[in-house]
Order: structure tokens, then sequence, then C-alpha cells
């Protein structure tokens, strides 16, 4: 079988531009697209990060990444296996790479003559935006059919602290993400997960879903609307771990109950209830 067991995105850190992954969250295969093949480059240091410590003398090339990507997408064609999306993720912060423009603009190009029936799609922290190019061609780049997933991990800043490890405050990075939502629509993916043998206070899992509302609210006012709400868990292995732990999947399903019903009760009238909450233990 060509989709592999959950492990099979090891081959990122063997230098590949271009891997196949099966993605919970795409429900299917996943072909991803790697910018930094030489070693993880990223503004957050999360615990349960799943890229393993590796250095390799490869350089990313879009030349290389067209080439690879086409291999790919002729290759699971002919296994008649199906493509859920092309997906900017690798081993980093795809939108902080100097390659990200030319390398998203290729992508668009093959996707849209070779796999027009894949998403296309970002995986991002939202460190990027603070760029003002980097935030404007990911407004256009949506505004055009680009599925944006954004990370949310944390409602209060001490919770920030221990998920992202981050030198970039969180107070900043919210108020970007915030005008971020009022230009172009995106998808919440928040991480829920154990730190250090703790799971999110209750203090912190309240900030979070009144921090989602007041997103949506701002999304709706300006026309954009959040497309959809991500909440998963930890599946994968991590270099780190056992810093990072797995909840129970119901503490995620009780995390993903009581958001929905907070978007019913305070959400913006032409997105109440209209959002989806998905859960992805």
């Amino acid at each position: 079988m060509y989709i592999g067991p959950i492990e099979n995105h090891r081959g990122r850190e063997a230098g590949t531009l271009v891997y196949p992954v099966y993605s919970r969250r795409s429900q299917g295969l996943s072909l991803g697209i790697n910018l930094f093949p030489d070693h993880k480059q990223c503004s957050f240091d999360c615990p349960y990060c799943e890229v393993f410590p590796f250095e390799q003398d490869i350089r990313f090339s879009v030349a290389d990444m067209e080439q690879q990507l086409l291999n790919e997408l002729v290759r699971v064609r002919k296994q008649g296996i199906p493509v859920r999306d092309i997906c900017f993720s690798g081993n980093g912060e795809p939108s902080c790479s100097s390659d990200f423009p030319r390398a998203l603009e290729a992508a668009a190009r093959i996707r849209d003559a070779s796999a027009p029936e894949a998403s296309l799609v970002l995986i991002t922290n939202g460190t990027g935006l603070f760029n003002d190019h980097t935030f404007e061609l990911l407004c256009r780049a949506a505004s055009q059919g680009l599925k944006i997933w954004l990370k949310l991990d944390a409602g209060t800043p001490a919770w920030y602290a221990l998920m992202a490890r981050s030198a970039v405050s969180f107070e900043r990075l919210i108020l970007k993400i915030k005008e971020a939502v009022g230009r172009a629509p995106v998808t919440i993916q928040t991480m829920l997960c154990m730190v250090q043998g703790t799971p999110p206070p209750a203090a912190e899992a309240a900030a979070w879903e009144r921090l989602v509302v007041e997103l949506a609210g701002i999304g709706a006012a300006a026309g954009q609307g959040i497309e959809a709400i991500q909440i998963y868990g930890k599946a994968r292995p991590a270099p780190q771990d056992p810093l990072a732990e797995a909840l129970p999947v119901a503490y995620l399903e009780a995390r993903a109950a009581s958001l929905i019903r907070a978007l019913r009760r305070f959400g913006p009238a032409n997105q109440r209830g209209a959002i989806p909450v998905q859960v992805f233990p």
C-alpha cells in the first residue's frame, strides 16, 4: 500500500522536498512540500513537534520541488490513490522561507494543471504574517483558493509559553491573527495535549474558547469567516517525548462540544452554529 503508517513522514528528514503522508485532518493522502530539507527551521519549539533532529547537505530548489511533485502525482495516479491536498508543512514554518512565494506559485500552477481535485494547503503558526509582503501574499492566495490552517494552541500567555516556547510574544501574535482573520478565510487548528504531565488548565480552556468566538466574530464582520476549527491530539512520536503526551479522546470531544455551544450562544448571527468543529484524535 502506498500510504504507510503514521510515521511515513520520515522521508522529509532525509532531504525529500515532496513527501506523501496519510493525514488525519485531510482524511486521506496528502503530498507535503518541505522547504527545509537541510535542517529544521521554525519560529516555534513545540514540545509535541514530530520533526526529529537531522542535518543534510541539501538545499531547497523550486525546480527540484516541481519535478518531485509531478513525479509523486504520476506515481499515486498509477496506483489509483486520490490526492486530498498538496500541503506546505515540512521541517519548519513554511511562510518564513524566502523560497515560499515562488514555491507557492509553482505548487498552485501544478495543482491547477495536474490535480485540480486536490486542495492547496498551508499549515502555519502565523509568525510569517509579521512580514508585510507575506501577509499580502497569503491574503491574495486565500482569495484564490489557498487553504490556510492557522495554529492557535493557546488562549493565555502562560499556556502559549509551554506550547510554543517562542520568542514571539503571545499578545503580538494574537493581534496579527485577528488582523489576518479580518482579511482572509482561515481554518483554526489547535493541538490539545498534556505538557509535563499536565492538561490545559480550566482557565486556559475558557480563554481559548472566548478567543475562538471572538475570531469568528471578526471574520464574519469582515465578510470572511472561519472555515473550520480543527481540534487534534498528539498521535505521532516526537523527539522530546514524554514531555508532551496525548489526552483522552473524551477530553478533546468535550472541548469541541463546549466550543460549539459557545459559538451558538455568542457567535455572530450569520455564523451561529455554522462553523464546523472537527475532532482528530
